[in-house]
């Protein structure tokens, strides 16, 4: 490891806190967003369309993405592994909810509101917090950094083509009508 850009621990830990506000704010706006739309289609890789757990993952995904753009700039040269360090914590924010939501009901036997208004809380910040050790941490592979973007992008791919066709297996399920996609 090499010890990298002088961090600026203070500022990532600012910004990485206002992010988990922006992602929570705006996460919970986009839950209703498809349907304050109207049902807009080009509205709908980016919202959720239904009620699976699929597409609530939408509400963490998307917001942390834009923030990942909005910070880009601010903690240039002053945080190490920017790429790396935004990827993973999209990345656990993100599969954390679902992987939390089935050993939660899978425990209890049913889903609550206030445990999944409480989770998707947890994950954020959870993968908020992954982000800030990865840019105050040493500096890691320029490869890493390199390629890391292109697993964001690659879930980016498939929110969009499975809000469209998705694949029929529970994860994709709508939990109260039984049915995929798009209503």
């Amino acid at each position: 490891m090499r010890p990298g850009v002088d961090v600026d621990r203070r500022g990532a830990a600012r910004w990485e806190a206002l992010g988990a506000l922006f992602i929570l704010g705006v996460g919970g706006a986009l839950h209703f967003a498809f349907d304050w739309a109207d049902g807009f289609r080009l509205i709908a890789p980016f919202a959720p369309v239904n009620e699976s757990v699929w597409e609530h993952l939408k509400m963490a995904f998307w917001p942390a993405v834009v923030w990942t753009l909005l910070e880009r700039r601010p903690l240039h040269g002053r945080a190490n592994n920017f790429p790396l360090a935004r990827t993973a914590g999209i990345l656990v924010m993100t599969f954390s909810i679902a992987i939390l939501y089935y050993a939660y009901t899978a425990i209890l036997g049913y889903g609550t509101l206030a445990i999944d208004a409480t989770l998707f809380f947890i994950c954020v910040l959870g993968g908020q917090f992954v982000s800030y050790r990865l840019l105050t941490g040493d500096e890691r592979s320029p490869s890493h950094n390199r390629f890391a973007p292109a697993f964001v992008v690659a879930v980016a791919v498939l929110f969009t083509a499975f809000t469209f066709v998705p694949p029929h297996i529970i994860l994709f399920m709508d939990g109260l009508t039984g049915t995929y996609g798009i209503p």
